[in-house]
């Protein structure tokens, strides 16, 4: 496609490593207030970029209160086609271990504190079946296959190819009970970040894929006796994977954006979710609220 843009939020540990990169920042202003973060807008592997920290510099914002809605209006604004975000997670599932990647492809939402969508004055119902691009979930594969040692990479862990995540509000982390609750429901992952960020790129019609960085197994898996430590050595352990897992993360985007030919070939679903999407009647829609969300849907009610 023309234009090609591709966004990249970085949660705990990618934010971290992305966010010394050099480039314009721009400071943008929304209907919903400022982003976390400045967006970095800069090039990498010949591609244009734009970087954005989830939890802002210094990670002073906990999950609940992320400006979801800020930070997916301002990477429209800044002409966003496709949205890479990262987050850590921990693992519901033995072979998902800590130091991997997944590239989810599936979704359960728990959160319940957070403003979920754009339009607050209009009825719009956008599909979400499929919360994860397609076509991006496939160029993320193919480039995972790339950096195994195999194919000359050096990521010694295993890139999953689908995964469901499961968000919980937080930002205390699961009971025992609720670990093994998640796993019952065919959870994989859990997170507390996914939501509404996920809904809210197909609301602004931008394709959106997910690396998920695996840093724990949650509390469903009591750690074997030979495995327990001090706290500090668990935290250590637990940065350690978050490390692995963010400098694999960061390998798999610079490998991606090597070859964005898959993604300049195939439109993504997300492109047009808002054509049907619309039910109210235009001309019923408050002319402020058309104008004040115009960078999201503003195309649908041009003459």
């Amino acid at each position: 496609m023309a234009n090609l843009k591709i966004g990249i939020i970085g949660g705990t540990g990618l934010g971290d490593a992305l966010g010394g990169q050099e480039g314009k920042s721009a400071h943008v202003q929304t209907p919903f207030g400022p982003p976390s973060s400045p967006i970095v807008q800069t090039r990498w592997q010949g591609v244009d970029i734009a970087i954005l920290q989830r939890h802002g510099p210094g990670h002073v914002y906990p999950p609940s209160f992320v400006p979801f809605r800020a930070n997916i209006f301002a990477l429209k604004a800044l002409g966003v086609t496709h949205v890479i975000a990262s987050g850590a997670t921990g693992s519901l599932r033995q072979e998902i271990a800590p130091g991997d990647l997944v590239i989810a492809d599936q979704i359960i939402d728990k959160t319940h504190r957070r403003a979920g969508t754009f339009f607050e004055k209009a009825a719009v119902h956008v599909e979400f079946a499929e919360p994860f691009c397609p076509v991006m979930r496939q160029w993320l594969i193919t480039a995972a296959a790339k950096l195994a040692p195999a194919a000359g990479g050096d990521f010694r862990g295993k890139v999953h190819q689908k995964g469901t995540y499961v968000c919980m509000e937080g930002p205390a982390f699961s009971t025992r009970a609720e670990s093994m609750m998640h796993r019952a429901w065919g959870g994989d992952l859990i997170g507390m970040t996914a939501m509404p960020e996920a809904k809210l790129a197909r609301e602004a019609e931008l394709a959106y894929a997910l690396i998920a960085l695996p840093t724990d197994y949650d509390c469903w898996r009591p750690r074997p006796r030979k495995e327990e430590g001090t706290d500090q050595q668990l935290l250590a352990e637990i940065l350690g994977n978050l490390k692995q897992a963010s400098d694999a993360g960061v390998a798999l985007i610079r490998q991606a954006l090597s070859d964005v030919s898959m993604l300049e070939a195939q439109p993504s679903p997300a492109h047009d979710a808002l054509k049907m999407a619309i039910w109210s009647q235009r001309d019923k829609i408050d002319p402020a609220e058309t104008e004040r969300l115009g960078t999201i849907w503003g195309r649908y009610f041009e003459k």
